[in-house]
């Protein structure tokens, strides 16, 4: 009976590694991966002379910043996946005609209250 609950238990956590359940499996948590809390008070680092001077002057200067932006954005701009043709032909035209559609319809309710009021008042 203890064979079968082991082998079970075993086939459990396959299962749970082929299955994401958004809950930690209990081999992780056995093997030490997961990180423990013990408590502690953990201890700041902090950066040597040298590495506060070299990190001044590197937040002084605004061209270098300027050019590792631009690098960024160009990098940024590579990952894009830019629509073709035919699909922006396409969200183009969605959106003009929403654009019509909610221009006339907010016209239609302006030109309601107006009357409305007019009437009611008039």
């Amino acid at each position: 009976m203890s064979d079968e609950r082991d082998t079970r238990g075993a086939h459990d956590d396959d299962d749970a590694v082929a299955r994401p359940s958004g809950k930690r499996s209990a081999r992780r948590n056995r093997a030490g991966s997961a990180p423990v809390d013990t408590g502690s008070v953990a201890t700041i680092e902090r950066p040597s002379k040298a590495g506060r001077t070299a990190a001044k002057t590197k937040r002084s200067n605004p061209i270098s910043k300027l050019i590792k932006f631009l690098r960024e954005v160009v990098a940024e701009l590579r990952k894009v996946i830019w629509p073709n043709r035919k699909q922006m032909i396409t969200y183009t035209s969605v959106v003009l005609v929403f654009v019509v559609f909610m221009v006339a319809f907010i016209s239609g309710l302006d030109l309601a209250f107006i009357k409305g009021v007019n009437w009611l008042f008039g």
